[in-house]
């Protein structure tokens, strides 16, 4: 005998149950998965202890995780169905979208009666309300799936799963696995959007951001841009499944991997270098921007440096150093104080010493003490005409930040680490979730905060990026791809002790668990060979600019 806390009751059984069973017949396919005693659970789990049971819609974060995975799965099977010979590669894209290529054939465009076929096929599977049968089979097994089925992307991650089983699930014939959990049945995933976007099939589906909503579709062509450069590369240099990852470091190539990707960083800062220079007479501010994590003062760093080898002499000025007190600052919705608004700057200050600089005047600038709260003033410092000043900081695109400056002198660069990686050809690794693992490594390492601590204030964080970062990312003069295709074998080491302490009851524990569960895939990597100047630096400790 075992007791159930849901919808606000009590209720007692002799024998398993399964989630499903208990939800009302009104809330039917309102629910996309629960949590039981704070653990994520499809809703199909068998109940058959005490436990409480919240249900989660596509107004949560981990409920929209399912649904995603679930949608995937459910458009790799409409290609099965309507075109059994295609390969198709699923990505994460603009707009926080999905993005469908196809693989083979070759240069096969994606029209207006390609998606019409496939959409028509989603909605029947949806019509048809199909299960989703699960099993836990060897890797044996699995293995003569794929290889049957001609996934040898699949196939190829295997060997490197530290687990002797897996799942793998089955609807009507079709079998497939997304590294997460999934609805009950495809009747579940009638949400969704198919749109053609060069030559490309986008899908959107429900946002937890926009309250389970689908959010309407907005271009980024820059973006865009910077996503098709980053999976070239990660092609270029074999990288663009955690297999030919792990194969680098199997077949000892991994100080070649690691150059190469160093490189690649390099060639771009002599790229932004040379724009530059050609510009000098004109650029007085460069503004560097760019979500949590994105090695912005590593970068800023290597900018600096690469501007100085062109005899052009930057000074850098943070913006933190305009900090208003915490007694002027202002608040968030709980009363707290908004130190991520773009108002808990000193603006009129900043604008009036960027201009007088500019204008070959002294300045004395500031210097804020985040622990005792005041302001000092530092020596004068004064610049050539031909001396632009980098600033660097999460407002740093925001014209509102430096009104006083004309547009035309002001050179806008957004960093952030744009990946095209994934586990299979249909399960992409997140972008947002590489600079959260960055995040838990670097706060760590270097400010002893634990991984709890740093989950614990990665919502609010998110609601700063969308709120005062994204919004300003395509109005800029240059996006640099602040990605190292090799660096989550790096990361691995430090971000997987970290994780794993994470208690089961602590509120961030499903998502550390989901962390964990592709982490695992990859192959430790020795740092030794990461560059003292390398960005990667910035996050596992051990950069040349640590005091810079």
């Amino acid at each position: 005998m075992f007791k159930v806390k849901i919808y606000n009751q009590e209720y007692t059984f002799d024998e398993k149950v399964t989630i499903l069973k208990l939800i009302r017949p009104e809330d039917d396919k309102k629910y996309i998965a629960a949590k039981v005693n704070n653990r994520l659970r499809e809703l199909t789990y068998e109940l058959c202890y005490d436990c409480e049971v919240e249900l989660l819609n596509t107004c949560d974060y981990d409920a929209v995780k399912v649904y995603e995975a679930s949608l995937r799965y459910l458009i790799a099977m409409a290609y099965h169905n309507v075109f059994p010979d295609y390969k198709i590669r699923i990505s994460y894209s603009i707009s926080r979208t999905l993005l469908v290529s196809i693989l083979e054939p070759d240069n096969k465009i994606v029209n207006s009666k390609h998606i019409n076929l496939i959409r028509n096929q989603m909605r029947h599977l949806v019509s048809l309300d199909l299960p989703f049968q699960k099993e836990i089979i060897s890797k044996e097994e699995a293995k003569k799936i794929y290889i049957e089925n001609n996934d040898i992307d699949k196939e190829a991650i295997l060997k490197y799963r530290p687990e002797k089983n897996c799942h793998i699930y089955t609807c009507g014939s079709y079998k497939n696995y997304m590294y997460g959990y999934m609805v009950p049945s495809t009747g579940y995933i009638n949400k969704f959007n198919l749109l053609s976007y060069d030559n490309q099939m986008i899908v959107q589906y429900p946002r937890y951001e926009f309250k389970g909503q689908i959010p309407k579709f907005k271009d980024e062509p820059c973006f865009c841009r910077v996503l098709k450069q980053a999976h070239k590369w990660a092609k270029i240099c074999n990288g663009e499944l955690v297999s030919k990852i792990n194969d680098h470091i199997s077949a000892e190539t991994d100080v070649d991997f690691i150059n190469m990707c160093e490189t690649q960083h390099n060639d771009s800062l002599a790229e932004l270098g040379n724009i530059i220079q050609k510009d000098i007479e004109t650029i007085r501010l460069i503004c560097i921007a760019g979500p949590s994590s994105s090695g912005k003062t590593t970068f800023s760093n290597r900018l600096r440096i690469e501007l100085m080898s062109r005899g052009i002499m930057p000074l850098r000025i943070s913006l933190d150093m305009y900090y208003k007190p915490r007694d002027i600052c202002p608040v968030d919705e709980n009363g707290k104080p908004d130190f991520e608004s773009l108002y808990a700057l000193d603006l009129k200050l900043f604008n009036e010493h960027m201009l007088a600089l500019i204008n070959g005047d002294e300045v004395s600038l500031p210097k804020f003490d985040f622990e005792t709260q005041k302001i000092t003033f530092g020596p004068k410092v004064k610049i050539t005409p031909k001396t632009p000043i980098i600033i660097e900081g999460i407002h740093a695109l925001n014209d509102k930040l430096s009104y006083a400056i004309p547009k035309y002198n002001k050179f806008k660069i957004y960093i952030a680490p744009q990946f095209q990686i994934n586990l299979d050809n249909h399960n992409p690794i997140s972008y947002t979730d590489i600079r959260l693992l960055r995040r838990i490594v670097r706060d760590k390492e270097t400010r002893g905060t634990s991984a709890e601590g740093t989950l614990s204030m990665w919502q609010s964080v998110r609601r700063g990026e969308f709120k005062w970062i994204y919004p300003y990312q395509e109005g800029c003069n240059y996006i640099y791809n602040s990605a190292l295709t090799y660096e989550l074998c790096v990361l691995k080491k430090h971000a997987l002790p970290a994780l794993q302490e994470i208690p089961q009851d602590s509120p961030y524990f499903i998502l550390a668990n989901r962390l964990i569960k592709f982490l695992k895939h990859f192959k430790d990597m020795d740092e030794k060979w990461v560059p003292c100047n390398s960005l990667l630096r910035e996050f596992i400790g051990g950069s040349c600019f640590k005091d810079v």
